[in-house]
């Protein structure tokens, strides 16, 4: 009996272990963190990074844009909801340009560049987008999928943002917001 003790006691182990790393997996959920600090007016820093410009061989950062309002959106070219939003913030960047309060920054995701540069034809971009290759930035904005926007005030902080896809009426509040 003994001997089966051992065995036994490392299988209940085990399996506990497996339930445990299992219960933490399935309650860790999406970071909501910003979203939250959002909601409660906080103004929370953006995050940055340097990434390559669609295009071209430069690299681009957010924390170039300081003291503009910058429209931040995570699109692709395999995103229907991302062409249907595509017009509004078009238009949004003709305003803001002729205004010069700030810019609409396009960030593609998982998204060849030919695929992008195609859409950006097709579409009618007007405003720069980043290539987010290994979705660094998105990860810092907790961003898991497309589209989404964040409006980002003059001083680098998160204003607004919709996790989904945007109209007109989105832009022009949260740009007022921002502006404010």
């Amino acid at each position: 009996m003994k001997r089966l003790t051992v065995p036994i006691l490392a299988a209940v182990a085990a399996v506990a272990l497996i339930g445990l790393l299992g219960y933490g997996l399935s309650a860790r959920g999406d970071d909501r963190s910003l979203d939250d600090a959002v909601a409660r007016n906080e103004r929370p820093a953006a995050p940055s990074a340097a990434l390559p410009v669609l295009g071209k061989t430069v690299k681009q950062s957010l924390a170039d844009m300081r003291g503009k309002v910058v429209v931040l959106n995570f699109w692709a070219s395999w995103c229907p909801p991302c062409e249907t939003e595509a017009p509004a913030l078009v238009d949004l960047q003709r305003r803001l340009q002729r205004d010069g309060t700030g810019t609409v920054l396009g960030v593609t995701r998982d998204d060849s560049t030919p695929d992008s540069l195609k859409k950006v034809s097709e579409w009618k971009i007007n405003y720069p987008s980043l290539r987010d290759v290994d979705n660094v930035l998105a990860k810092k904005f907790g961003s898991k999928n497309v589209p989404e926007t964040f409006v980002i005030d003059a001083q680098g902080r998160v204003a607004a943002l919709s996790r989904g896809e945007i109209n007109r009426k989105f832009l022009d509040t949260a740009v007022k917001a921002a502006l404010q």
